[in-house]
């Protein structure tokens, strides 16, 4: 996995990994700390935005938690 920057320090966020039409990301707390995101679920436009904002380290701890919610493929 790819680690996180997160470039405003504050993030779950800390590592993610892009596999063609999915990603995964592993978050540092929680019970379930890695998530599945795939084009099954959330969908492809959501996949491709959460891709965006791993690379730039910035805004994806926000992002799923406002947008994508409890919409993963699968988690453990």
């Amino acid at each position: 996995m790819t680690p996180y920057k997160n470039t405003n320090g504050s993030s779950n966020v800390e590592a993610y990994e892009i596999n063609g039409d999915s990603i995964t990301v592993k978050f540092m707390s929680g019970r379930w700390r890695n998530y599945l995101y795939s084009s099954q679920r959330p969908g492809t436009a959501v996949v491709e935005k959460m891709k965006e904002l791993a690379i730039q380290g910035h805004g994806l701890n926000s992002y799923i938690s406002t947008t994508v919610r409890t919409s993963f493929e699968r988690k453990w």
